[in-house]
This record gives structure tokens, C-alpha cells and sequence, in this order.
């Protein structure tokens, strides 16, 4: 296992800058943005079209002795607006594409979400069964948006030899364990899951039994960390809408990797992981609104490598 980040935290400096920190930090891996939500700081589509740009920015990765672990175009191709969907689609075919091109064999997306009928204007994220129109929604969302979109889209991936990881992430149709399986069934065994525990933890699910509910579906995972405050929980609950940077009030924040559970809790998940047969990369994500992205970047980079399981175990005597 080894530990990677994904740039967006590093977007203002330069690509040779951002590679050259990385490896002092002692980072293995590095995931890049292609567009959409993300940006493309250090990646853009454009080297499709120029194989003389993409060879060079294959040799700059190769001479930094850093590997590219993924690339991420997280959008929402099925926004009800045509003309989103439309362009985050096309960030995406064309992200699998450069994926190809490079030799990664990851992509990290996040599922999308539709409105509530073909004539919307915004997403709509369905939380509750009652009173009965909100099932109505999500029954139309996933049998006449989700599921046309993502068979067609897990058969494009796999024709590529590119595997997408889903981001679950609260707004969308793919939020929780049972939302991507339900996914995976359509879209076919190209599409897993990004499990991002920062994700999880405030919806009250334990990462770690995620991981057992997953298993093989894990295709990608990214280190963030969530702290929970319960002195505000009674007010708020977890659906909590405040802007990110009111951390006072707010009833959750996502932390740098360590400060909002502990080394322990962090090498038991590693383990799981592990045990359940991810065995590629933990790919740092900083969102802590405490901490510059210098400084949660390096204490995330420290503890993981403190933690992260490098090799792989001989045959024991005993087997």
C-alpha cells in the first residue's frame, strides 16, 4: 500500500513545484484533476490532442519518481440542466481516454444526480420515503436517468481498460454502501467505489464496516478525516447546511487525516482494507479548514506513513 495525494489543495503552485514537495514528503503517488469540480491545475485534456505534450508530461512524472494513481473529473453528468450535463459528460469520456493514454487505470467520479422530472432546473437529492412523491423521484431518477447513463458508461470504461471509483458523496444518487452496490449492478464490475471515510462518518456509518459491506467494489481510497461535534448535534443534526468555514457552529467538519480519529482507528481501516483485498493507494485529501493545505498536507503524509502496510506478507510457517 502507499500513500498519494490529490492536488487540488496544491493548485497555485506549479506542476514541477507540486511534484518536487510531494516526494519530500515522502508521497508515492499523485492523483490529478482533469476538469470539472476539481479543475485541471496540473492536467489538462488538451494533451489528447498533442502527443508530444502528453510524452513530456509522462516524462516529468517518471523523472520525479512519483506514480500517477488516478484521475479524478468529479461532476454531475446528470444534471437536469442539459448543458452541464452535457459538458461534464464530455470531461469525463474524455478523461477515460487520457487515463488510457497515461497507463492509469483509475478514474474517480463522483454517480450525479438528476432532478426531480425531465423538466427540472436543479438536482434533487432524495433523503426520506414519505410522503410518497419523493419515491416517486427517485424511482424515475434511477430508472430513466441513472441507469441508461451508467450502462452505457461502465461498458465505455471497461472497453478502455479504465476502472471509474465513485466518490459517495451526500447530493448525490451514490451516497452510502448500498447506493453504489446498486450502482455497480448496473453499471457492471468497471464501476467500484472511491471510499472516502470523511464521507461516511458524519452520515453515522463506521468506514471500517464499510469496507466489509465493499469488499471487492473498493477500487479507490482517499485519506480524509471527519470530526463530529456533539455539542451541536442536538440542534442541527448531521444534515447540517451551515457554510463549511462556520466551524463553531457547524455539527461535523472534515479534518486533516489524525485530527478527527485517532493513529489507531487509522491502522485498524488500513488492516481492513487490506484484509479485504485494496492493496493500492490512500490518497490524501485536504478540506480542513483549520489547517493551511502545507501543514495538513505534511502531518497527513507523516501519519499514513507511519501506518500504511508496504509489503506484502511471506507465506507463514504455519499455513
Amino acid at each position: 500500500m502507499k500513500v498519494g495525494c490529490f492536488t487540488p489543495l496544491l493548485s497555485a503552485l506549479p506542476l514541477d513545484a507540486v511534484l518536487k514537495k510531494l516526494k519530500g514528503l515522502g508521497i508515492d503517488m499523485v492523483e490529478f484533476g482533469t476538469g470539472n469540480y476539481p479543475g485541471d491545475a496540473h492536467l489538462h485534456l488538451s494533451l489528447l490532442d498533442d502527443a508530444g505534450k502528453l510524452a513530456d508530461f509522462k516524462s516529468k512524472i517518471a523523472d520525479s519518481g512519483l506514480t500517477i494513481s488516478a484521475l479524478s473529473c468529479h461532476g454531475n453528468p446528470l444534471h437536469p440542466d442539459q448543458a452541464i450535463a452535457t459538458k461534464h459528460a464530455e470531461v469525463c469520456r474524455k478523461t477515460v481516454l487520457l487515463a488510457e493514454k497515461l497507463g492509469v487505470d483509475t478514474v474517480v467520479e463522483f454517480s450525479g444526480c438528476p432532478g426531480d422530472s425531465a423538466s427540472s432546473k436543479f438536482p434533487n437529492w432524495v433523503t426520506c420515503p414519505w410522503p410518497p412523491d419523493f419515491l416517486e423521484i427517485l424511482d424515475w431518477q434511477w430508472n430513466e436517468v441513472v441507469t441508461p447513463y451508467w450502462k452505457a458508461r461502465g461498458k465505455f470504461v471497461a472497453d478502455h481498460g479504465v476502472k471509474i471509483a465513485i466518490e459517495m458523496h451526500p447530493g448525490f444518487v451514490v451516497y452510502n454502501p448500498e447506493t453504489m452496490l446498486q450502482l455497480r449492478d448496473i453499471a457492471g464490475k468497471s464501476v467500484g467505489a472511491n471510499l472516502d471515510p470523511s464521507h461516511l462518518f458524519w452520515q453515522g456509518i463506521e468506514p471500517i464496516d464499510a469496507v466489509r459491506v465493499l469488499g471487492d467494489a473498493i477500487h479507490y481510497v482517499h485519506a480524509k478525516d471527519t470530526q463530529m461535534f456533539p455539542i451541536n448535534l442536538p440542534r442541527t443534526g448531521v444534515l447540517d447546511t451551515k457554510p463549511y468555514t462556520d466551524e463553531r457552529n457547524r455539527s461535523w467538519m472534515f479534518r486533516t487525516v489524525g485530527y478527527g480519529h485517532s493513529a489507531e482507528w487509522w491502522s485498524e481501516f488500513i488492516s481492513t482494507l487490506r484484509m479485504y483485498g485494496y492493496d493500492n493507494v490512500l490518497s490524501i485529501e485536504h478540506e480542513d479548514s483549520l489547517m493551511s493545505p502545507d501543514e495538513g498536507l505534511a502531518k497527513a503524509a507523516s501519519l499514513l506513513n507511519q501506518l500504511v502496510i508496504k509489503e506484502k506478507p511471506a507465506a507463514a510457517w504455519w499455513v
